[in-house]
């Protein structure tokens, strides 16, 4: 599509340098839906891993699209998270449209478009180059309301995609890190330079102009209710008193639910036992159990 057709990203037209082309895969009408970027290196420590994921999903849950580069790590980790929340995302790539790079994430490519979008200002049958990714990244940076930057290192990909957005005018985002880590650099020096430092989907969601704060709040609560009530579809008395007990951020050790339902053990493991077929829990190592995000 051209710029000048009516599903290209109206972000990108306010930009120094928009793409007179984008070569699209999927859904167009979500160019022009609320986004935010989520960046960073193509090796994070298991925190950053942790840490990509999350936000991604949680995000993604709140009705934002999750906008990355496909590449390894974060961007890689972004789109797992947004996708596996049932979320949707935009893939930015580097080469065309039709090439999958790196070829590890075939899956997640194929993830990511079967509900969202790939994009490319590059023609079709274009292959990874060096020159390629940097030119990428402006459209990162301007397609979305702001940037969320996980881990990156000093002269890093992902610093450099904040700055610009910082030049578009776009809200920037740093998930504070270990000061002794390298890759720690780029998140920790944005939030000195005035990015908003972030550690939760909260903090990156009341940032968010008011209409669109309004509407993902509002997104929320109606799919939150949805979920409950399908998730606690069908279930017995006792098995819905322990899934109302477990969380997906807190983990509950199997003495914990004995002790607060007053049930003996047997009956918590059968009724866990139940729930995890179901496909609603999960077990996690040290008999602690968890809410599965559906």
């Amino acid at each position: 599509m051209n710029c000048t057709e009516p599903d290209y990203p109206e972000a990108l037209l306010q930009i120094y340098d928009p793409p007179a082309l984008l070569y699209v895969r999927g859904d167009t009408k979500l160019l022009n839906a609320p986004s935010i970027s989520i960046v960073g290196t193509r090796r994070p420590t298991i925190y950053g891993t942790q840490i990509a994921e999350r936000m991604g999903r949680d995000l993604a849950r709140r009705g934002l699209l999750i906008v990355s580069g496909l590449a390894r790590g974060v961007d890689a980790l972004a789109h797992t998270g947004a996708t596996a929340a049932g979320g949707r995302a935009i893939g930015v790539l580097g080469t065309g449209i039709d090439v999958c790079y790196p070829k590890e994430n075939r899956k997640l490519f194929d993830k990511v478009l079967e509900t969202g979008a790939i994009i490319s200002e590059l023609p079709t049958g274009s292959h990874p180059a060096p020159e390629n990714f940097p030119v990428r990244n402006r459209i990162i940076a301007g397609m979305p309301l702001g940037v969320l930057i996980v881990e990156g290192k000093q002269y890093s990909g992902s610093l450099i995609t904040a700055r610009l957005a910082m030049e578009f005018g776009r809200e920037v985002f740093g998930i504070p890190g270990n000061i002794t880590q390298e890759v720690s650099f780029a998140p920790n020096q944005l939030i000195k330079q005035g990015a908003k430092l972030a550690t939760s989907a909260e903090d990156v969601i009341e940032e968010l102009p008011t209409p669109v704060r309004a509407a993902l709040v509002q997104a929320e609560e109606v799919q939150s209710e949805q979920l409950n009530f399908m998730a606690a579809d069908g279930l017995t008395p006792t098995a819905k008193r322990i899934y109302e007990l477990l969380s997906m951020e807190a983990p509950r050790h199997i003495d914990d639910l004995v002790e607060t339902t007053g049930l003996n053990s047997s009956e918590v493991l059968a009724t866990l036992f139940e729930l995890e077929m179901k496909g609603i829990i999960r077990q996690l190592p040290g008999k602690q159990f968890a809410k599965v995000l559906l």
